[in-house]
Parts: C-alpha cells; sequence; structure tokens
C-alpha cells in the first residue's frame, strides 16, 4: 500500500489541477490596449516605408504600376518568350540594390541565378514580380520589406526593415 501512496498523490495533484480556471489565451486578432501601441508603431513605419518608395519613384520619374501586395514594377523591355508561371524553373540576370542606391547583389559577381517560380526560398515579392514577366522581359521591380527581407533583413547587407530594387532579366524558363 506505500508504494502506491506517491503515484496516488500525483495523481490527485494532476487531477485537480486540471479544473484550474485559467484566462483564455490571447488571440491574434486581439487588440488589448497593450498591444494597441505596437500596432500605431508598425502601421507609422508602413506609411514611412510607402512613403519613401514614392519618393524614390518621384525622383527617379518611374512610371511604375502597383500591385494590391505593394510591390512596384514596370517592364523596361518586353521579350517575346512564354509568360512565367508558378512551377516554372526561372533563370535571371539581376542587381539587387537598396533604396538609396547600394548595390547588394548582382548577378554581374554571382553569375545567374535559377529557381522554381512560388516554391524555392528567394523573396516572396521576387516570386510574385517574375509572374508578371514573359521570358526575355527586363524589369524592375520594387519590394517592400514585408515582401523583401522583413524585420530583419538578410543578416549579411540588407538592413532590417529594407525595401529592395531588383533590376531584372528573365533569361530563361524551363
Amino acid at each position: 500500500m506505500l508504494r502506491f501512496l506517491p503515484t496516488l498523490a500525483v495523481l490527485i495533484s494532476v487531477a485537480t489541477g486540471c479544473h484550474q480556471q485559467t484566462s483564455p489565451p490571447e488571440t491574434a486578432g486581439d487588440t488589448t490596449p497593450v498591444n494597441e501601441p505596437l500596432i500605431r508603431a508598425n502601421q507609422r513605419m508602413a506609411r514611412e516605408e510607402a512613403s519613401s518608395i514614392d519618393n524614390y519613384i518621384q525622383h527617379h520619374g518611374l512610371a511604375m504600376d502597383r500591385t494590391g501586395t505593394g510591390l512596384r514594377y514596370m517592364i523596361l523591355q518586353k521579350g517575346n518568350g512564354p509568360p512565367a508561371q508558378a512551377g516554372m524553373k526561372a533563370k535571371v540576370n539581376f542587381t539587387l540594390s537598396l533604396l538609396d542606391g547600394t548595390i547588394c547583389y548582382s548577378s554581374d559577381s554571382t553569375g545567374s541565378e535559377t529557381f522554381v517560380i512560388d516554391q524555392d526560398q528567394v523573396e516572396s515579392g521576387l516570386h510574385e514580380g517574375v509572374k508578371l514577366l514573359h521570358q526575355g522581359d527586363r524589369a524592375k521591380f520594387i519590394l517592400p520589406s514585408h515582401l523583401a527581407h522583413g524585420l530583419l533583413g538578410d543578416d549579411n547587407k540588407i538592413p532590417p526593415r529594407s525595401p529592395v530594387i531588383y533590376d531584372i532579366q528573365l533569361l530563361q524558363l524551363n
């Protein structure tokens, strides 16, 4: 009987612990007063970023279209190949820079890049933009930070919360 007392004590504490009332977990849609300052700060930063992108476009006299996600794009040269689609392998030449003109990466130094559209680990804005192109097109994309490297940057050349500019040519689709 003594062997079972520790086990019985554990069972009783577990059973009574299950009936304790706890407050419900906070949900993603909860806008409690604690979250409201964070929400307002994020909205302010998003407006400032959009304004920076608009200023860049205006300063450089660009006629860019905008998608619903905030991707800005313009076709610089039309190709005559097939349209890009999800699942296709895309081979591109590119220059990736910041709004201040700093070049971060370029296929001039790394060679052409190849990725599967909507599947490989590249920026979501790049997937979105490439699907607007035909093989042979040259284009300019401006990806807001949420479509590029987000809150953290890339831990190398792209700082946190940075919009990026792609000058890109879609060389080949398979």
